[in-house]
């Protein structure tokens, strides 16, 4: 009886991470689970194989966590408690190599499915825009990263739309004016701050930058094109372009 029982939770909670809905599922997988209905939860993904089962991390800090195996990835559930998401990728980075990926917290047990979407979002800016390609990766912060990512037809079209003359310049040149927006970037939109960070004069950052739009035909002053920049520039560090591809 114990094991049909073990086998109705592992089954709804299953259906919670599918998204399936239906009356009253979400408080029935709580009550048979042992879990609460509403409280603070996060999912994480890690591919399939990666360490086994005895590198799951267990209940700490006060999470539990409910680990469900797929034929290509592993999923947990975590009851979060007063931890933050940070606190589980640490946890699932210790236990196993990755990568990984966590989502946002999410309120409730009707909401696994969405935190679920997330965390496999995560999971796919592993190894990108700087992070480590075998780290366990929280989404907060790489949301734009996660966007380029999942959609990799519109990713390849927007790198060439936007950076194609950029890209078939001189690899140097190419990356000069790239590590030139990246710090400009980084520094807020301030070319005094970027000149600092270059060591070089703060009209160079300009001149460097005024390039860029010329080449991309957008102004980085206009918010919905430095967007376009943005996200096309995540683009190219995803999956860089060749210049035959222009």
């Amino acid at each position: 009886m114990r094991q049909r029982g073990d086998e109705r939770g592992w089954a709804l909670l299953d259906a919670l991470l599918d998204d399936e809905s239906g009356p009253g599922l979400a408080a029935l997988a709580g009550t048979v689970l042992g879990l609460p209905e509403q409280g603070r939860y996060a999912v994480a993904v890690v591919p399939a194989g990666r360490g086994g089962t005895g590198s799951r991390p267990a209940d700490a800090h006060g999470m539990r966590f409910l680990w469900r195996p797929r034929p290509d990835r592993e999923i947990a559930v975590v009851a979060l408690g007063d931890a933050e998401p940070a606190a589980v990728a640490a946890l699932v980075a210790g236990g196993r190599p990755g990568p990984g990926g966590v989502s946002p917290v999410v309120d409730g047990l009707a909401a696994l499915g969405a935190a679920r979407r997330l965390a496999e979002a995560a999971l796919l800016t592993c190894g990108t825009d700087g992070a480590d390609e075998e780290g366990v990766i929280c989404l907060e912060g790489r949301v734009p990263v996660a966007l380029v990512a999942g959609q990799p037809a519109l990713a390849a079209y927007l790198a060439v739309d936007v950076f194609g003359p950029l890209l078939a310049r001189d690899p140097a040149d190419r990356a000069l004016l790239v590590s030139t927006l990246d710090a400009w970037l980084d520094c807020g939109g301030s070319a005094g701050r970027t000149a600092v960070r270059l060591c070089c004069h703060r009209n160079t950052v300009l001149n460097r930058l005024r390039r860029l739009e010329e080449l991309t035909s957008r102004s980085l002053s206009r918010p919905r094109e430095l967007v376009e920049v943005v996200l096309a520039l995540e683009a190219v560090r995803l999956r860089p372009v060749p210049s035959g591809d222009r």
